[in-house]
């Protein structure tokens, strides 16, 4: 009775979660008129002129450039996460203690205190409105989470499988390739679906250091907010449009997510 009663009370609390994630996609089949009425209905007719309107007023540019910028710094991230993480886990390296610390307290930084200088430099140089410049911030931001995180599944690896690596011949690269990778893919699943989310989802950056031919999904969904009011519709349409990369990345990496995530959880 009692593992009935809780399965029940978790379905509640499952569907009182999704219940705005559901509303907000069928508010984008509605015309802009439907979505407005008060009290809210739930009877309309569907329609796909909100979707047409988000293309017709050039989302493509906006969605390539979120795609481009939070793909490549999620490569970025794990490249030079992985060694490094290697290094602190495997290597035992003096102060690694110190190195995390280090790592961990960048995030303490408000990014509004570095915007200013990030700003100048990037102006300086010439990359102000370009999706590179989004690529490196990306990375920087991502790059202190991936560490730890990586940190933590290679700690679980068993000392004696590299033992027997070294004793094969194997190589450093060869036994990163062949052998850690391959034990810790959950984990590098898992670790990139977070860096891939983050990054999807920064507007700071976005709304700041770009103008018109780089700014991404984040810039675009504001753009409906207006002194005319709010387009509900043609919102929800765009956020579900936005959400939908990051759900089927999810969707398709969901084994090694969970996999990943419950990585070190009982020893």
């Amino acid at each position: 009775m009692a593992a009935r009663f809780l399965t029940t009370l978790t379905w509640f609390a499952g569907l009182l979660f999704f219940f705005p994630v559901f509303w907000m996609i069928i508010t984008g089949f509605k015309h802009e008129g439907d979505a407005q009425t008060d009290p809210p209905s739930l009877v309309f007719t569907p329609t796909l002129d909100q979707f047409r309107t988000l293309f017709d007023a050039g989302a493509g540019p906006y969605f390539l450039n979120s795609l481009l910028a939070a793909g490549m710094s999620t490569l970025l991230v794990l490249g030079l996460a992985v060694p490094a993480a290697y290094a602190l886990a495997i290597r035992s390296l003096p102060r690694a203690k110190d190195v995390l610390f280090f790592f961990i307290s960048t995030k303490m930084l408000p990014v509004v205190a570095v915007i200013v200088p990030i700003y100048v430099i990037a102006g300086r140089l010439g990359v102000l409105d370009n999706v590179w410049t989004l690529v490196v911030l990306y990375t920087a931001m991502n790059l202190p989470i991936a560490v730890w995180m990586m940190r933590s599944f290679l700690m679980e690896v068993p000392r004696e499988v590299l033992e027997a690596a070294a004793m094969d011949g194997a190589s450093l690269v060869q036994t990163m390739r062949r052998v850690l990778l391959p034990m810790v893919a959950p984990g590098l699943a898992a670790t990139a679906l977070i860096c891939l989310i983050f990054a999807w989802n920064e507007f700071f950056f976005s709304i700041n250091v770009t103008a018109s031919q780089a700014a991404t999904v984040p810039v675009f969904l504001v753009g409906f907010m207006t002194s005319e009011g709010l387009f509900w519709a043609q919102m929800s349409a765009a956020a579900t449009l936005a959400s939908l990369p990051v759900v089927l990345a999810g969707w398709a990496a969901q084994k090694q997510l969970v996999r990943g995530l419950s990585m070190g959880a009982v020893k």
